[in-house]
């Protein structure tokens, strides 16, 4: 027999490494007659580091590339961290399976351990995201946003050479990387809304290629799954993209599907956010609902004029 090889596609940070490692070590596990192999692949988010990525594009910026060696047959698999993907993805891709959720909140990063709630007036705060500028203002106006571009070891290195006072960071990827001990706090959800598909893998395939499907296919986590495409559904009806503050998070409880979403101007003084609540197979019409829901409450207008400015 033929030993097959696929080419999973990735872009060249250690945490996207460790990803589309994690989805090779299954894949060999599982399937002993397979070769995989993985192709590096720069994207214009990993390119351009001195631009904040609400003025370099919308989503996409980490994924585009990938997406289109993808399209282009040039790699068999693209993973992918769910919260870069576009809610519309390239002509002729899917998403083949999302595997179970790593935590999905945001996490505080101390040079001196101290909590949000503890940071003293005027102190720096790194990050570029939109959505946990806003929702820190709302919170700490008081606090000075320091913009934070870079990999995970860059950011965390700024900390500790005194640069910044505190970094905020997706849980799931400094778990992943194995510095779980140097979080400070967890930032529940009614402080920092996660993003849309925060600590979820995404696994994009040809929608065509039927034997890459039944080798991932095993990969879907039921759940994870339907909670993260209810989000991208909720995503996908309120037209977000980098450039404005959105956040959207659902999760089972009594096996209720709840996701709860957040719309904000970048300063945090108009915040638009409400919950809406159905069975987790329903979760995508639940997702558009929340989405519509918003737009009712002035959401759309919102988003409108920040895409103006």
């Amino acid at each position: 027999m033929i030993k097959r090889k696929i080419i999973i596609g990735t872009r060249g940070s250690k945490l996207a490494l460790w990803q589309a490692e994690w989805v090779k070590s299954y894949l060999v596990q599982k399937f002993t007659d397979l070769s995989v192999e993985l192709k590096i692949i720069k994207t214009k988010g990993d390119r351009i580091l001195d631009v904040a990525l609400a003025k370099v594009g919308g989503k996409g910026l980490f994924v585009k590339e990938i997406e289109q060696s993808l399209a282009d047959s040039s790699i068999d698999i693209a993973v992918h961290s769910m919260k870069d993907m576009p809610a519309d993805l390239h002509d002729g891709l899917c998403i083949g399976a999302i595997p179970e959720r790593e935590n999905p909140r945001d996490v505080l990063i101390s040079g001196k351990g101290l909590l949000l709630s503890q940071l003293p007036e005027g102190a720096l705060v790194g990050t570029s995201s939109l959505r946990r500028i806003a929702q820190i203002k709302r919170i700490r106006p008081d606090l000075v946003i320091a913009p934070l571009r870079g990999n995970l070891d860059t950011r965390i290195n700024k900390l500790e050479m005194g640069e910044i006072d505190a970094i905020i960071l997706a849980a799931a990827g400094v778990k992943r990387l194995g510095l779980e001990k140097i979080i400070t706090e967890y930032l529940n959800e009614d402080t920092m809304l996660p993003a849309v598909g925060q600590g979820a893998l995404c696994i994009e395939i040809r929608k065509d290629d039927h034997d890459i499907s039944g080798f991932i296919n095993e990969m879907n986590h039921f759940v994870t799954r339907a909670v993260v495409l209810g989000e991208r559904a909720f995503l996908k009806r309120i037209e977000g993209g980098c450039q404005v503050p959105i956040a959207g998070y659902g999760k089972v409880e009594n096996d209720i599907f709840i996701i709860r979403g957040l719309v904000a101007d970048p300063d945090g003084k108009t915040i638009i956010t409400d919950t809406q609540r159905g069975s987790l197979e329903s979760s995508e019409s639940i997702g558009a609902a929340l989405a519509d829901r918003l737009i009712s409450m002035g959401a759309k207008r919102l988003l409108d004029n920040l895409n103006v400015l």
